[in-house]
């Protein structure tokens, strides 16, 4: 029989029922106990539904509080010297003062480094590694788990991260090191864990190594067979996953790996699955991930039997059928979106009906078609449905996109001479201050929202409410001394979903929540077609804004390449040309603001390193598109307006011709957790245009110091001149309280005027 199984389920609930948890604990609204009782629950409905499935195993290890790789980081008891932990079993505050630098117990301390995991939105917390640092068994966690899922009644699988991905993720602190070095030390533990779930009865664990899909160097390759050598000697049987891209290299090191079996993307790993299933050698089992766990279309079920049949052939028993990777990645269920329109509704799948496919592939193997023929008839319905629908292709995107050319993707002077011209007009100081563009989205912004959709709350009524948050916005900047305003953004829900909302070729799901990182959920708006804008969508609000101060207020857009990599996008056509639809769209925005008389203008493109391919033989043809994307958005205006680009938690060291490229006038970035580590690309690179590393940690609500911004500023001047940089934080403040903004903005703003006092270089 065909085994059926998941890298992982959603951790968060159908209803966010874990955020809604975390944050009551945070703000001392609920205790420890009511806290992990959430959890039981959310975890054991999780596991329900896989049964009910008829998947052969639920997965436990899956569900974290925040964030699996920081669960591991407790689990080896590598927690740094500031969060005061003196050994013994990592506790739930510690984990919480690692991530956001606060818990409800515990002084408050800098927050561990953040970042996106591999190409998703996803941020995981970076691991901090030392030299001649020691592990030890840390955390129960996961045998509590374990041992719930057993009482259950589950066949368990247990998953945790693989030592080697693990140890590639961390970051070196306290000077170079070669991190490597450190296996020796971690691999004990791991034999410890394993020991642990053996004696708990568990069969397999699975250890992901989504590394695999990394250029990884030699010696990090040559010390996968000695690891799980070592590792597949201790109770359970291992099963290596790998996911997100091809394994190129790879391949026969993973094959060859002494474990009882590993798992491949189907999806985005190639179609290398006819040579592995020929050198995997018996007993070995081969995972084969046909169904998408990154994207919410429903599957072509003929095409994935088609690749499976000849597998089943080869391997028998020894066939796994999986999703590609963990489902954290797209919503939990499709049952509740009832208000969906009905055709667009039958084209996906989410977590919960891509574990039904994956169960109809393992009957049809097992079975045959003809006792599955129901379901297969639905799934061929719904592709054909999709792929002969009017809706998707418009002839007047196909034809504007035609009319594209290199003019369209050039500013009329280089960045010498705009700069020049906008110092003119603007007549800022030295080290302008600015913030990225959202403020506090309060709990009075969000009941209007919902009461003006829910029809309770009349449009003229809403307008007004917002207007009187963004006078309270723009009265607040004014108070502290800002010299470049934002509107503060009331009125949008989501950066992306609130442009998608007034874009043709986008549809919204209601309850399709996924976890971008601890507490903070998304909804990702679903692009299945072309791409048009039929009026302005922020102009009204950015002009209002504007009639509010005598000071220039930033127009703020979302960037085509972040909705492009921040929604579930049609798989019909290539991502390039998607993303030039909504470039084009964009551009548009941008030319209404400037003629409305708004001439400093946001594109943020917080994603953009996100979408890059993991192999860096690809590279090339992502940032020639991407880049090109950007530029016909930003190139349609006069050189007096000023174009500003947003990145945030992204290492963006290795693509900085790139960025440059972009040829934004000011570019602002997430500096604030990596003590502007992240500048450390401009040594050997002259990045031509102004810069804002971003000197306030936004994703912690710890107020930063003065003394601590000027700090960052003053290691930011020792790589760029200082006539070129900006203060400003390192993203939008919408997560946060006015009880945490108003100081630390206060604190921002001294900063600038203390290094302008200090060494103030000529006017900007």
């Amino acid at each position: 029989m065909t085994t059926a199984h998941t890298l992982g389920y959603p951790r968060i609930g159908p209803r966010r029922e874990m955020k809604k948890a975390v944050e009551a604990y945070w703000k001392g609204e609920i205790d420890a106990l009511a806290l992990e009782t959430v959890g039981q629950d959310l975890r054991a409905a999780a596991w329900a539904r896989q049964k009910a499935a008829g998947l052969d195993m639920v997965t436990v290890g899956d569900f974290s509080w925040y964030d699996h790789m920081l669960d591991m980081s407790a689990m080896l008891g590598a927690v740094p010297p500031r969060f005061g932990w003196s050994g013994g079993s990592v506790d739930l505050d510690t984990v919480f003062r690692m991530a956001r630098g606060r818990a409800p117990t515990g002084a408050p301390a800098a927050a561990c480094e953040m970042t996106k995991w591999f190409d998703t939105n996803y941020h995981y917390i970076v691991p901090e590694l030392h030299v001649d640092q020691t592990f030890a068994l840390s955390s129960d966690k996961l045998f509590r788990e374990v041992e719930e899922a057993r009482d259950l009644g589950h066949a368990v699988k247990a998953v945790i991260p693989g030592p080697l991905t693990w140890l590639w993720l961390g970051k070196c602190k306290g000077g170079d090191f070669d991190r490597l070095d450190l296996l020796t030390g971690i691999l004990p533990v791991y034999g410890a864990i394993l020991t642990r779930l053996a004696d708990l009865g568990v069969g397999w664990v699975q250890m992901d190594e989504p590394a695999l899909a990394l250029d990884l160097p030699g010696d990090w390759r040559a010390a996968y067979d000695a690891t799980y050598g070592m590792l597949s000697q201790t109770g359970p049987a291992l099963l290596v996953a790998t996911y997100f891209g091809v394994l190129d290299n790879a391949i026969d090191l993973l094959v060859d790996l002494p474990v009882a079996g590993v798992h491949v993307d189907g999806i985005r790993g190639g179609d290398d699955t006819e040579y592995l299933a020929q050198r995997v050698a018996a007993p070995k089992v081969l995972s084969v991930g046909v169904v998408d766990g990154r994207n919410v279309w429903r599957a072509d079920l003929d095409a994935a039997l088609a690749r499976l049949h000849p597998l089943k052939a080869i391997l028998g028993e020894r066939l796994w059928v999986a999703p590609s990777c963990s489902l954290l990645h797209v919503p939990v269920t499709l049952s509740a979106e009832e208000d969906m329109d009905p055709e667009i509704r039958s084209w996906l799948a989410f977590a919960e009906e891509k574990l039904e496919e994956i169960h109809t592939l393992k009957r049809a193997l097992d079975l045959g078609e003809a006792k599955v023929a129901e379901a297969l008839s639905a799934a061929r319905d719904a592709i054909a449905s999709r792929r002969s629908s009017p809706r998707i292709h418009r002839p007047e995107v196909a034809t504007r996109m035609g009319g594209v050319g290199e003019a369209m993707t050039r500013r009329i002077s280089p960045h010498g001479e705009r700069a020049s011209k906008q110092r003119d007009w603007l007549k800022l100081p030295a080290y302008p201050t600015t913030t990225i563009g959202s403020f506090p989205q309060t709990v009075e912004i969000r009941a209007a929202r919902r009461d003006f959709k829910a029809g309770r709350l009349a449009e003229a009524d809403y307008i007004q409410r917002m207007k009187d948050e963004i006078a309270l916005a723009v009265r607040k900047q004014e108070e502290v001394g800002l010299d470049v305003l934002v509107h503060g953004e009331p009125e949008r829900n989501d950066m992306v979903e609130y442009f998608g909302e007034q874009l043709d070729g986008f549809v919204f799901s209601k309850f399709g929540w996924v976890q971008s990182y601890g507490s903070r959920c998304v909804k990702p708006p679903i692009l299945f077609g072309d791409i048009i804008r039929s009026k302005p969508m922020t102009v009204a609000w950015s002009v209002h804004a504007q009639s509010l101060t005598a000071k220039p207020m930033k127009g703020m857009l979302t960037g085509p390449i972040t909705v492009l990599n921040w929604s579930f996008v049609r798989d019909d056509q290539p991502r390039s040309r998607t993303c030039m639809q909504l470039a084009l769209a964009l551009r548009d925005e941008v030319q209404d603001l400037e003629k409305a008389g708004i001439r400093i203008i946001q594109i943020d493109e917080a994603a953009f390193r996100e979408g890059l391919p993991l192999r860096k033989r690809d590279w090339a043809e992502y940032l020639d598109w991407t880049v090109r994307a950007f530029r016909v958005t930003a190139s349609g205006v006069a050189d007096t307006t000023q174009i500003h680009t947003h990145m945030c938690y992204s290492e963006f060291n290795d693509i900085i011709e790139a960025v440059a490229d972009m040829d934004a006038d000011v570019v602002t970035i997430e500096t604030s957790r990596s003590d502007m580590e992240l500048l450390d690309a401009f040594v050997d690179f002259q990045y031509p245009n102004e810069i804002g590393p971003g000197v306030y940690d936004i994703h912690s609500p710890n107020v930063p110091t003065v003394e601590h911004m000027v700090n960052l500023m003053t290691l930011a001047a020792k790589r760029i001149p200082a006539e070129r940089l900006w203060v400003n934080p390192d993203c939008g403040l919408k997560t946060r309280g006015w009880a945490e903004v108003d100081p630390s903005l206060a604190n921002m703003v001294a900063a600038a005027k203390e290094l302008r006092s200090r060494n103030a270089p000529a006017s900007l």
